[in-house]
């Protein structure tokens, strides 16, 4: 770890908090009715996006899915226009009218969140064949759910990568459930003793593509960013795709406003004491003191509030703006 350096580390740790607070603020905006349309929280998740996203270059690409704001935040997403955005402003990524769920900047290689279970596999594909063209080393990472390693666009991505060997990392966040079904047998769950697969681990899949599958814990930091560092230089050296497993898991329900009934208590208080955050900052201490630690977090929490304070004070969309930005057969009107 220490060969990282501190600044890097530090930087780490930092964007896993600023992810944690703007989550938590975005959970409570929502509840106040600030928010418009759904949220669907990545708390307990950050040490996927940051781990992977800590490997790549600016220049790189990523898709994400409807639970995306840590991967938009761990690639260099502003957090003052990702809250515009989910108030539904003009500031906002999308000019207010994508939401939560469709979160892009093409400046930074986010080439958006998607609503669509797995829409994200076959754009990073794309995005993997047009790196392949321009003959540049670049790469592209897919973030999905377990739930979405069971639909064709993800089968149908991988086997084309695999075929033109195209310098794509398709990144499982298995977070053990696809709205209430559990991913695979032995995973306590209240409303069902199967899982939505007879595999244990999502990675077992990139076999049938030839192609290198691993399965890492997902809320240790540390292993995610080594291991997709691996799959990384793999994909620029022109060795083709990786399947990266992150076993992780969400502490809220698969949307706000979700009962959870699903699940037992128990089962999340014993992921809570995996804190990714909690873990990190432990090996960390050789590092940062309890006053920067606290100042990490003090600093985090008054970003979002400034975030909040651009979004409230921005203004609307005009009536005749929802019909700019849209293409048609004739061309863009």
């Amino acid at each position: 770890m220490e060969e990282l350096g501190k600044e890097k580390l530090v930087g780490m740790y930092k964007t896993m908090v600023r992810s944690r607070r703007f989550e938590e603020k975005v959970c409570d905006l929502f509840a106040q009715g600030k928010c418009p349309g759904f949220i669907h929280s990545s708390i307990g998740q950050e040490a996927v996006a940051v781990g992977t996203c800590s490997a790549l270059r600016k220049d790189d690409y990523i898709t994400a899915t409807h639970r995306g704001h840590h991967e938009l935040i761990a690639k260099g997403g502003h957090m003052d226009k990702m809250m515009a955005e989910l108030y539904g402003k003009k500031t906002g990524y999308n000019k207010g009218k994508g939401g939560s769920m469709h979160l892009t900047d093409v400046d930074l290689g986010i080439l958006g969140m998607n609503g669509i279970v797995p829409a994200g596999l076959p754009i990073s594909t794309g995005a993997g064949l047009s790196i392949k063209l321009r003959e540049t080393d670049q790469v592209s990472v897919s973030f999905f759910g377990d739930g979405g390693s069971n639909r064709g666009p993800f089968h149908e991505s991988l086997n084309l990568a695999s075929i033109w060997k195209l310098p794509v990392i398709y990144v499982c966040e298995n977070n053990m459930y696809a709205i209430s079904m559990p991913q695979a047998f032995g995973i306590s769950s209240k409303m069902s003793s199967y899982g939505s697969q007879n595999i244990q681990d999502v990675s077992a899949r990139a076999s049938a593509y030839g192609m290198p599958g691993v399965t890492v814990d997902g809320n240790d930091v540390m292993a995610v960013y080594e291991t997709v560092s691996e799959a990384v230089k793999r994909a620029r050296s022109g060795e083709g795709p990786t399947l990266v497993e992150c076993k992780t898991y969400r502490w809220k329900g698969h949307f706000e406003g979700d009962p959870m009934v699903y699940r037992a208590r128990e089962e999340l208080e014993e992921w809570k004491k995996k804190d990714p955050i909690t873990r990190f900052r432990k090996q960390l201490r050789g590092f940062l003191s309890e006053a920067d630690f606290e100042r990490i977090d003090k600093d985090a929490k008054e970003e979002v509030e400034r975030a909040v304070k651009f979004a409230e004070e921005s203004p609307w969309p005009e009536g005749p703006e929802a019909l700019e930005d849209l293409y048609t057969e004739g061309g863009a009107e």
